[in-house]
Order: structure tokens, then sequence, then C-alpha cells
């Protein structure tokens, strides 16, 4: 029997990482990433997992508002105006994959059964510059 590899979050993906060489890009994802949790915290939410890994995706964040569990992405870019902001880099194609190893998490933790799943939703928190941008419900399962 082959065992699953556990998904790495929060400090377990930290310390799973230290002794790679990160590079400015991944530095400053990083630091995206940190300020959003406290972003979230700020606003009352409670960080449950971080960079949890799946082959159909990775869930940056996430967190429960309330009774609600929020998968959050968090997208970073430079120069906004060459290719769109970093909202805008949340395309169809990640959305299905952030969808998928949505499902794959709430199956893990909750069961197949989706009747027994909380309330979910899908938000962004898009950098552009240094400002951030916090989207709740940026996107549904079907978008």
């Amino acid at each position: 029997m082959v065992k699953r590899p556990q998904a790495l979050s929060g400090s377990a993906a930290v310390a799973a990482n230290r002794g790679a060489v990160r590079t400015p890009k991944q530095r400053a994802g990083d630091a995206a990433e940190a300020a959003a949790c406290a972003l979230l915290q700020q606003a009352g939410c409670r960080i449950v997992a971080r960079n949890i890994r799946y082959r159909e995706g990775e869930l940056d964040i996430v967190a429960w508002d309330g009774a609600t569990l929020v998968f959050v992405e968090v997208r970073l870019r430079r120069d906004a105006g060459r290719f769109g902001g970093a909202a805008a880099s949340v395309d169809a194609f990640k959305r299905r994959r952030l969808t998928r190893a949505a499902r794959h998490y709430l199956a893990e933790r909750c069961g197949d059964d989706a009747r027994r799943w909380p309330p979910c939703r899908f938000d962004v928190v898009a950098g552009d510059g240094a400002a951030l941008q916090w989207l709740r419900d940026a996107f549904g399962e079907g978008d």
C-alpha cells in the first residue's frame, strides 16, 4: 500500500523550505502571504492552514471567518499595467485548480459527503505594489 504524503502547512511548510534557496520573487510572495495573514487576522479571521499542496493545486491560506471556511489565494504583481492587476491573474484555469484543491482539503477533513462540508467561499488578497486588497467572495465554485 502506498502512503499518500501529508500536505505541509504553516510552520511545517516553512521548516521544509528552510534549507532551500528562495528567489527574490519567492521571498516577495512569502512576505505577501504573511501580510495577507495579518490582514485576515486583524479582521477577525482564524488562520488554520497555509501552503497546502495537492496535485490539483495549492491553497495559500485556509481560514475561518465566523462559521465560513475561506480559501484565500494571494496574488502579487509589481507592474499591474503590463498584464493586468494581481486580482486579474486569477483566471479560469487557476480558479478550477483552487476549487479542486479545496474539494480535496474538505474531503480529507470532513469526508466525501459534500452535504457535511461547512459553508465555504473563495477570497483573493491582491497586491499591486505596496497595497493589499482583500476581495471577499471573489469567485464561486462554478466560475
